[in-house]
């Protein structure tokens, strides 16, 4: 739509379904390749994405005619077929239900990048029930501790 100006950045942190350490660093860049791809595909610009064993955070940019659930949905059903049909996991590989999405403001950018880049390091001393707690409680959206890690743990 002509004249319409947004800088939109989410932040979405999707789990291996059971909590499962089940991506390997021996192919995670591809994994990691292509969720961004499908990121980019349903019309958003990747600025990063990186994980853990039994995690991934992405940050992209996104226009206000995106529907950040479908692009989510997507992206979590074709990553998972893709790993499945790559043979990479002799248990059949699915992530979990939901996602985390948080938006951020330009000036956040610089900051969350860093801590999406440093995954590895940041997760030496937080655990990811902390962390996706803390970032919950941070962005003030309410749960209910008894559902939040439902079927996880």
């Amino acid at each position: 739509m002509p004249n319409t100006y947004s800088q939109m950045y989410a932040q979405c942190v999707f789990a291996v379904k059971y909590r499962k350490s089940q991506i390997s660093e021996d192919w995670e860049s591809e994994l990691f390749a292509v969720i961004g791809n499908l990121i980019k595909e349903n019309g958003c610009d990747l600025l990063i994405i990186n994980g853990m064993r039994d995690h991934v955070h992405t940050l992209f940019r996104f226009r206000p005619s995106i529907n950040i659930s479908k692009v989510m949905q997507g992206v979590k059903a074709k990553s998972s077929k893709w790993v499945n049909e790559s043979g990479y996991c002799k248990d059949r590989f699915e992530w979990q239900s939901g996602f985390g999405c948080f938006t951020y403001s330009q000036k956040e950018i610089k900051t969350v990048f860093k801590y999406i880049e440093n995954q590895k390091h940041h997760h030496s001393k937080f655990d990811f029930h902390g962390e996706y707690l803390k970032m919950l409680t941070a962005h003030q959206i309410p749960f209910n501790h008894q559902y939040v890690f439902n079927g996880l743990i």
